[in-house]
């Protein structure tokens, strides 16, 4: 297992599903772990703390606490996000902000924050998705997802540059979560049914990647985007799960 002791690092939406499974593993590895989310922690692994992602000031807040605690900052997860399903004629500007507010602006919000607090030898973590490798059905939480992506590149491409900090994202697939529990039966059905390995990913298959790209073992990946999703993007378009959930007309 790498080793991160020694290091600080912060996970958001870190109360449950994959979130949680990621903290419970850096800090297994020997990070100090600051885990924050809007919900309450039940079975909290590190430090959990209240961090609303669309909240500039409560970044500011966190950051300017951990400044005082620790120093500094060696790691952020941008592990938060919400799951918009509705398709494209269905979406609304609400629904629309709101997902880009959680899933892409938190992100960009979090880099701003932490990585004035963050030396050389640093790494940002994005946590994407397949909806973000090929078309998918949702139209807000894709294009967010995509949003993400390009984030993630042109972060790895500043920062890497001029500071020396690695930002990398995680691309799973189909993983069992609350998240996920929120999809119609008709999409899990079909999606499930793409997977080459025949079966639902769990949290712990994530979590070991993001502990990875948090050590220094990765020290020369940035702006990479690792899969981990069975075999899924592997073969398949999205137009078969799409048209497998399409509303009758």
């Amino acid at each position: 297992m790498s080793d991160l002791s020694g290091k600080v690092v912060v996970v958001t939406g870190a109360a449950r599903g994959q979130g949680e499974a990621e903290v419970a593993a850096l800090a297994a590895a020997g990070a100090t772990v600051v885990a924050t989310d809007v919900l309450p922690f039940s079975d909290q692994h590190g430090d959990g703390r209240h961090l609303d992602v669309t909240s500039a000031s409560e970044w500011a807040d966190l950051a300017a606490s951990l400044r005082d605690e620790h120093g500094e900052v060696h790691g952020l997860v941008n592990n938060a996000g919400v799951a918009a399903r509705e398709r494209l004629p269905d979406v609304t500007l609400q629904t629309w902000d709101q997902t880009f507010a959680i899933n892409v602006t938190g992100p960009m919000l979090g880099i701003q924050a932490f990585v004035p607090l963050m030396p050389p030898g640093s790494s940002i973590v994005n946590i994407c998705s397949v909806a973000a490798m090929s078309g998918h059905a949702a139209a807000a939480y894709t294009s967010s997802k995509w949003a993400l992506r390009g984030l993630t590149r042109a972060a790895a491409l500043e920062l890497g540059s001029t500071r020396g900090i690695r930002v990398n994202a995680v691309m799973p697939g189909l993983v069992d979560t609350p998240l996920m529990a929120s999809a119609s039966p008709a999409f899990t059905d079909a999606a499930l049914a793409e997977v080459p390995l025949g079966r639902v990913g769990v949290p712990a298959d994530i979590a070991p990647t993001v502990v990875f790209l948090m050590s220094d073992d990765s020290a020369y990946y940035n702006g990479a985007e690792l899969v981990i999703d069975g075999g899924l993007t592997a073969h398949v378009s999205h137009k078969g799960i799409a048209d497998a959930t399409r509303p009758p007309a």
